[in-house]
């Protein structure tokens, strides 16, 4: 039973609606923005690596490729260990683009921190940040228990199918 009725998602769509619509005038999506934002954290990362991060198609990752380093986004270089692949690289006007997106996402959240008083903003940040390290943690394992928990209702379905 989802006691939170998936409000964090919602509030999540809600946040990126405003910031894609904030952030049209630098030409960048918010697919796009997720790439760039690959990129920057792992320099000289493979659109294949890429693919594996983001779960995206790989065509798909190709165009947007291609449209970063027009816009000025994204530098490829050849691989030195094997010329089939390219190295990806953000450029300073990445960084830029990063900056513009936190502060739009920051005045978002500082807009809706405004319903609660202090008091509720500290319990709600100290609350919100105890979520997230449990994500963080979850994620960098792999998604290890969340993967048993969704085979466990897995087999628990296919018995309720048997029967």
């Amino acid at each position: 039973m989802d006691r939170t009725n998936r409000q964090i998602t919602k509030i999540a769509r809600e946040a990126t609606k405003f910031t894609t619509r904030a952030m049209k005038n630098s030409g960048v999506g918010s697919s796009e923005f997720d790439v760039v934002h690959v990129i920057r954290k792992n320099p000289g990362i493979t659109q294949h690596e890429i693919v594996e991060v983001l779960g995206i198609d790989k065509g798909a990752l190709t165009r947007m490729i291609k449209q970063l380093e027009k816009k000025g986004y994204v530098i490829r270089d050849s691989d030195p260990s094997d010329g089939r692949r390219f190295l990806l690289y953000a450029t300073e006007k990445a960084e830029e683009l990063k900056h513009s997106k936190a502060h739009i996402e920051s005045m978002y959240y500082d807009f809706l921190l405004e319903a609660l008083d202090e008091e509720e903003q500290k319990q709600f940040a100290l609350l919100l940040d105890k979520l997230y390290w449990r994500s963080k943690v979850e994620s960098r394992s792999g998604f290890v228990e969340m993967r048993r928990r969704m085979e466990k209702e897995g087999d628990r379905h296919e018995e309720e199918t048997d029967q």
